[in-house]
């Protein structure tokens, strides 16, 4: 099926609800399902939800409240405390579970006062082949995913935004602040501070790709491959290094496999069939 059909199979889904609460972070996929919908329903019968909460920067949920308010889109803000959500803190393998199911239940109590029972995240096709046990929160709490059902993968979502001559179908994904910590390692505010002012610092020098992942006293760079060679030269280390130590990272590497998805997947275990699976059986391809 082609991107054209796609979206259309999508419209038709999404005028099956007379109106439509969005979960909606700012991203590529909820900002383009934000506008399906209000083409689709026209934007009076589309809410927009934003949970604003301390593993977002301030910088994402600024620019969803510019698209909301360009689209005309009502948008209602949620206050979630998520260092008080059981198993947030701990950091285990299912902590994206206990967040996303807070944030969700969040999410649809707001839409319900609004009058609004029908909630929808942007998860597209490839979610499925990472490692989301967010999407299971959103299964059981019965949010709808129209860009997945529709067969939209990533690549059709910025095919389309761009077609459509939507300004964000080439912004960077992003992803929750929590995900720069390996599994086990506890979640502070002040560590995800420091890794949100030290992706600032290389978005700020010009890199659009970029992660900062966290891993003891190390900062672990992940550029993408085509930016990667920028930190080839002695006098940029030298600078990066330093700027690194000022915001309190002792330690930094540039990671040789440059950024990919759910890296802080690939050492998670799982037995399928029997047989025990590490970390590519969970990746994206």
């Amino acid at each position: 099926m082609g991107i054209h059909e796609k979206l259309g199979s999508l419209k038709i889904r999404l005028r099956q609800s007379p109106a439509l609460a969005v979960s909606f972070s700012g991203g590529v996929d909820s900002a383009f399902l934000l506008k399906a919908a209000a083409d689709a329903l026209e934007a009076e019968n589309v809410l927009a939800i934003t949970a604003r909460a301390k593993n977002f920067p301030e910088r994402e949920f600024r620019e969803a409240e510019a698209w909301a308010r360009d689209l005309g889109v009502e948008q209602k803000i949620v206050d979630l405390d998520v260092m008080s959500v059981p198993g947030f803190v701990e950091n285990s393998p299912e902590r994206c579970y206990f967040c996303k199911r807070e944030i969700f239940l969040a999410l649809r109590k707001a839409a319900r006062e609004r009058g609004v029972p029908a909630l929808a995240d942007g998860a597209n096709t490839d979610d499925a082949g990472d490692y989301r046990p967010g999407t299971r929160a959103a299964r059981e709490l019965g949010v709808m995913s129209p860009l997945c059902d529709a067969g939209l993968s990533k690549a059709d979502i910025r095919a389309l935004s761009r077609e459509m001559g939507l300004p964000f179908w080439n912004k960077p994904s992003f992803a929750c602040l929590a995900s720069r910590f390996p599994y086990g390692q506890a979640i502070t505010e002040a560590d995800m501070e420091r890794v949100d002012k030290a992706e600032q610092y290389f978005l700020d020098l010009g890199f659009r790709t970029i992660r900062v992942r966290l891993c003891g006293d190390l900062a672990r760079i992940e550029a993408d491959p085509g930016e990667m060679p920028k930190f080839f030269d002695v006098d940029f280390m030298r600078r990066v290094d330093g700027d690194l130590r000022r915001l309190g990272f002792p330690y930094s590497a540039l990671d040789c496999g440059g950024y990919r998805t759910g890296s802080m997947n690939e050492t998670l275990e799982t037995k399928e069939d029997g047989v025990l699976r590490r970390g590519a059986g969970f990746l994206a391809p």
